[in-house]
């Protein structure tokens, strides 16, 4: 499965240049990525203009502290969980905040709560 439709890298590469532009830029994410059979999870926004493979959103590998922070989707794509199972998308999330909203929330909780 490939991490990202072309829909969604459009949209992130978007949000990218907009991000690059403006200062107060606060999107909702684009995808959420996780892992099967482990506890990382990955809310992204955008993608870097300059560098397609970068990615930044909400990262959170399972470890009680979630970030925002960039990330190489070739690098969540070469990771494989206790089973061996590669990186997913979740075909059913659909974001209904800005990323800093679900930022906040994990913080408190700990964990990417979605």
């Amino acid at each position: 499965m490939e991490l990202l439709t072309k829909a969604q890298r459009e949209k992130m590469l978007r949000n990218g240049v907009l991000s690059a532009v403006l200062t107060d830029q606060d999107p909702q994410p684009v995808v959420k990525l996780f892992m099967p059979d482990g506890g990382a999870t990955w809310l992204l926004t955008e993608l870097d203009r300059d560098d397609n493979d970068i990615a930044f959103g909400l990262c959170d590998l399972g470890m009680g502290c979630p970030e925002l922070g960039s990330v190489r989707l070739s690098e969540i794509q070469s990771v494989r969980g206790r089973m061996g199972l590669p990186v997913e998308r979740d075909l059913w999330f659909t974001a209904d905040k800005p990323i800093s909203e679900y930022a906040a929330a994990a913080h408190a909780a700990g964990r990417i709560v979605t």
